[in-house]
């Protein structure tokens, strides 16, 4: 039975869309609303109605669910950063683990086990912020954007934001008070200021302001440059960013240098980087730090490797990988972060990479072209995931192993299927928090190449491989287990071992399973019997 348009039913929140808004079940219909608990009993109003599914707002928490909490942010529910400032964290990283599981499971099809690795910190975390500039009769003021509009809400403290972000957002709006110096305005196109845009290096302490305007020229810049460097001594640069477009991209084309220097410093992993404002560089240092060492370990590198990096940025994966692969070679379509993942190379003191300027797509399939037959592959695409083409040049190179950064679970898994499909299989997957109190998620995961452990049909096993006896012909079932525990932590049954043995062509005991179809062996106990064998 369909719902009512303002009418009010109470219902229970059973979850979370992948965008954090509440799920409640009403009459057989799915609900959407936004500000809820699981666990939660509402007074629910329907704002809206489909011919499957409804949408409705709280008019009355009825029963308070245990992972409810005061938001502490005043602007919860109205700015559209923030939409689990509600929730425990506990209860948030719950609802994230669910959207990445349920993603691999009902896009990609996959029953992979995957943890999410929480933050230590959930506030000021942010090292970029990118305010849009608004005006009323106050004066210019800057927020970020209502749910589903292109309203600035106003909000002066950001508590996810590095508290220097607020602080120089205020500054710019103080100057552009003093000065009548007008915010652009989306109706007409009007105005001088769109974006006050900031980095934070977390480790470097470095902070740079990019202000993105309609014009080449701001009135009284000395002012602005004197407010600024007097009040935020970490600050190293100005740059003005140029755009004239009536779209909703932030960026122009053309950027100069203000005061200062032209680019951010930080360091990660170990590595110093040089950051353009048009290059990508993750929002959450330590997280990120947790993130690429789970890359590093999913790739397997014993320094023997050639590894593709693909969507390279300013070279963040490559670099940290370079140190433990014989030579990495990294693609990015931005000019600057380019630029910047050359000098990061040779400040670093890496010889073992190069960076090439192309898209993703056309990049690895020249070098499918060319030969080039890279051991690892690591992508870290944008949110829409990889294009057809990338997926294709991936196929023809073939590499063992494809280590995959995602900020979208939906297209990783949508990747991930079009991959195993044509042999590749999904080992493992952690899922990283690095944008707590908001619906984001990034997740990796290894794919390896079904084929390659078909080169090993058939074999012949020498004991002195195993380290057994030279009077033991092969290794025992019992040698095989310890070896996979001791080596790899994990626990494999003699039919694990035996569905193996069958698919490399090894001699195997007789069957015992009396024709009853068996559970296939899973791919992190197929891996490591493999090493063992």
């Amino acid at each position: 039975m369909l719902l009512q348009k303002n009418k009010i039913y109470r219902a229970a929140f059973t979850g979370y869309t992948a965008e954090g808004t509440a799920v409640a079940h009403i009459n057989g219909m799915t609900v959407f609303v936004p500000g809820g608990a699981a666990g939660d009993q509402c007074d629910i109003k329907i704002v809206k109605v489909t011919k499957r599914l409804a949408y409705g707002r709280i008019e009355r928490i009825v029963v308070r669910s245990k992972h409810r909490v005061e938001p502490a942010c005043p602007h919860a529910g109205r700015c559209g950063g923030c939409c689990y400032q509600h929730l425990t964290y506990e209860e948030e990283l719950r609802a994230k683990q669910t959207k990445v599981t349920d993603a691999l499971s009902r896009i990609g099809g996959l029953s992979v086990p995957c943890e999410i690795t929480g933050a230590e910190q959930i506030t000021g975390y942010r090292n970029k912020a990118q305010f849009p500039v608004g005006e009323d009769e106050n004066g210019p003021y800057t927020g970020f954007y209502q749910p589903r509009s292109h309203h600035i809400v106003r909000v002066e403290n950001c508590q996810i934001t590095h508290p220097v972000a607020n602080q120089i957002a205020q500054i710019v709006c103080s100057w552009m008070q003093a000065h009548h110096v007008p915010a652009y305005q989306e109706h007409d196109h009007t105005g001088l200021i769109r974006h006050i845009y900031v980095r934070t290096g977390a480790a470097s302490g470095e902070t740079h302001l990019c202000l993105v305007a309609t014009r080449n020229k701001l009135p009284e810049q000395a002012d602005l440059i004197d407010r600024l460097t007097k009040a935020v001594p970490s600050l190293t640069g100005i740059v003005l960013n140029l755009n004239k477009r009536t779209d909703n991209v932030i960026l122009g084309d053309h950027t100069r240098t203000l005061w200062g220097t032209d680019a951010l410093e930080d360091s990660l992993c170990g590595n110093l980087y040089r950051i353009s404002p048009q290059a990508f560089y993750q929002v959450n240092h330590a997280q990120t730090e947790r993130l690429y060492d789970s890359v590093r370990t999913f790739a397997q590198l014993t320094g023997r490797e050639t590894v593709l990096d693909l969507y390279c940025g300013v070279g963040t994966i490559a670099l940290t990988l370079a140190s433990h692969a014989a030579q990495v070679i990294g693609v990015e379509i931005v000019p600057e972060a380019v630029n910047n993942a050359r000098e990061n190379a040779e400040r670093n003191g890496i010889q073992n990479a190069q960076f090439l300027c192309a898209d993703a797509g056309q990049a690895a399939l020249m070098l499918a072209e060319r030969g080039e037959q890279p051991d690892v592959l690591t992508v870290d695409p944008p949110r829409k995931g990889l294009s057809a083409e990338t997926i294709s040049a991936i196929l023809q190179m073939a590499p063992v192993r494809v280590v995959y950064v995602s900020c979208d679970p939906a297209t990783l898994a949508r990747d991930c299927k079009a991959l195993c499909a044509e042999g590749y299989q999904v080992v493992r997957a952690q899922a990283f928090d690095l944008f707590p109190r908001t619906s984001h998620v990034e997740t990796v995961a290894v794919l390896s190449r079904k084929s390659a452990t078909k080169t090993f049909i058939p074999v012949t096993v020498s004991p002195k491989d195993m380290g057994l006896d030279e009077a033991k012909a092969q290794p025992t079932y019992e040698n095989i287990r310890k070896y996979v525990k001791e080596t790899h932590g994990l626990t494999v049954s003699t039919l694990n071992i035996a569905q193996m043995k069958a698919e490399c062509g090894l001699e195997m005991e007789c069957d015992r399973s009396g024709g009853k179809q068996q559970p296939k062996c899973p791919p992190e106990k197929r891996e490591a019997i493999l090493d063992a064998f």
